[in-house]
């Protein structure tokens, strides 16, 4: 699991990043809003811990900002404790609020709380006919199981839990392969091209961006 913590302290981030490391989290830092937001859309981050105080960019500002990218759960962290900002932290979409000083072990029980509670509302994935059960670990189309190979798999869950934002190939490999992976972007040309051939009807949804890599392109509802 893979986590932002965004605080303009570095010091604050190193513990926090110390003890999210002996939980065998993946840690990624930011140091304002606007880093956050650049890390957010080049990583499958799963939770963000955000700071409110930031030069740039504050968390209030930087959480409307993410959540346009992606759905994922904030843990507010402020050295103010009026009830106000807490309101208007959750009023944004924080799912929890720490007020400094903290206890580095209590931020990561909650770390820990918050994401079971997000993983088990987000179990599947839907658009239209086209069904990800994360759950049962099953795609359907039209109510019909269709054969993906883990690596497919993966590959529409992560465009599906990005829709409407272009990937590069980079990005996608870094994801879905590992930063450790040796081979090249085509294996990522090739891994979709037999995902959309297994889509049907929705192939065409997955799009190439010219020059860069590919989005899963969806009309949202009014």
């Amino acid at each position: 699991m893979q986590i932002l913590v965004c605080d303009d302290e570095s010091l604050i981030r190193d513990v926090i990043k110390e003890y999210l490391l002996i939980e065998k989290f993946q840690v990624f830092e930011a140091s304002n809003g606007l880093e956050a937001i650049e890390v957010v859309a080049n990583k499958d981050i799963d939770l963000v811990i955000m700071d409110i105080m930031m030069p740039k960019m504050d968390g209030y500002q930087a959480i409307k900002e993410i959540k346009k990218i992606k759905d994922i759960p904030f843990i507010m962290l402020t050295a103010r404790s009026e009830e106000f900002d807490k309101l208007l932290g959750f009023d944004i979409g924080a799912d929890d609020y720490v007020t400094k000083p903290f206890s580095p072990k209590e931020l990561v029980a909650r770390v820990k709380a918050v994401t079971k509670r997000f993983q088990n509302e987000e179990i599947s994935f839907v658009y239209e006919d086209l069904v990800l059960d994360d759950l049962a670990h099953e795609v359907k189309v039209d109510g019909e199981i269709i054969d993906l190979t883990p690596k497919e798999y993966e590959l529409l869950k992560y465009f599906m839990q990005n829709k409407n934002i272009a990937l590069s190939r980079d990005t996608i490999l870094s994801n879905i392969w590992g930063y450790d992976f040796y081979g090249d972007e085509r294996t990522v040309d090739t891994h979709v091209k037999t995902l959309r051939n297994n889509l049907g009807k929705y192939r065409d949804n997955i799009k190439t961006v010219r020059g860069m890599g590919y989005k899963f392109e969806v009309k949202e509802k009014n």
